[in-house]
């Protein structure tokens, strides 16, 4: 019997945000794995096993999942937002890739997910309207130093940029200093959005600008949107509208 190994984004926390493939592919498994927080939003199944684990054990969490998907089960991996951005299906990939040969063997599917960029992005207008990238503010994977020479790139080229893992207790100080480099770079009124929980019951959407960015308001729950030069404000009644217009004038300085 060959096994199967789903890799299922959930969204980016409501439970409207999880597709349907994502919840077929959930309610099809013999075994879940993943960060315990991502596995309480999956309503259980008795038949199921569930098999939580820390948020610092991808690889350890991909190699179990292959090993009991080689023994002939259906197994899904879920992770939050889309798998494929700073998520599951990265580590799975590497996995296989060193794995033993069985695990190549697998019949494996990526199920993508809304990412918390774009469920953020919806909540404030349209600030990924041109181009963008994401960028992951840990550097558990990466040093510091590549971190500042991506942002010092992706400013001065144009680009808005999404920050994932913005702050943690062990690294408090990242984000600021994030901000502090792209002053150099950006204009203050270059608005800024901070997105914590977005689509959960404690949900904040904040907008600001670049001179007055809070860092300390960020958290590992807050993904960090900041605009390009070209990145607009509409003021109205309630939250303003942030977008990006789709078409650039001139070089970006």
């Amino acid at each position: 019997m060959s096994g199967h190994l789903a890799v299922v984004g959930i969204g980016a926390g409501d439970v409207r945000w999880l597709t349907p493939e994502a919840q077929t592919a959930i309610e099809a498994a013999d075994a879940l794995y993943g960060y315990g927080p991502y596995l309480e939003r999956v309503p259980a199944r008795a038949e199921q096993s569930r098999h939580a684990s820390d948020n610092r054990e991808e690889m350890r969490r991909a190699e179990a999942a292959l090993a009991h998907a080689a023994q002939g089960a259906r197994v899904a991996v879920v992770s939050g937002g889309d798998p494929g951005v700073f998520a599951m299906a990265a580590a799975i990939c590497e996995a296989i890739e060193s794995g033993p040969p069985s695990w190549r063997a697998l019949e494996v599917t990526i199920v993508p997910g809304i990412s918390a960029m774009l469920a953020v992005a919806a909540r404030a207008g349209a600030p990924l309207g041109h181009d963008f990238c994401a960028l992951s503010l840990s550097d558990n994977l990466k040093p510091w130093n590549v971190i500042e020479q991506r942002l010092d790139a992706a400013a001065t080229a144009g680009f808005v940029l999404a920050f994932y893992n913005p702050v943690s207790r062990a690294r408090p100080w990242q984000l600021a200093s994030a901000f502090d480099r792209l002053r150099r770079h950006l204009p203050g009124t270059t608005p800024v959005i901070f997105g914590r929980a977005v689509g959960r019951a404690e949900e904040v959407v904040t907008v600001t600008s670049l001179d007055l960015a809070d860092a300390s308001i960020a958290d590992m729950a807050t993904l960090v949107i900041v605009g390009s030069r070209a990145t607009r404000v509409v003021a109205r009644p309630g939250r303003p509208l942030v977008y990006t217009p789709r078409a650039a004038t001139e070089a970006s300085t």
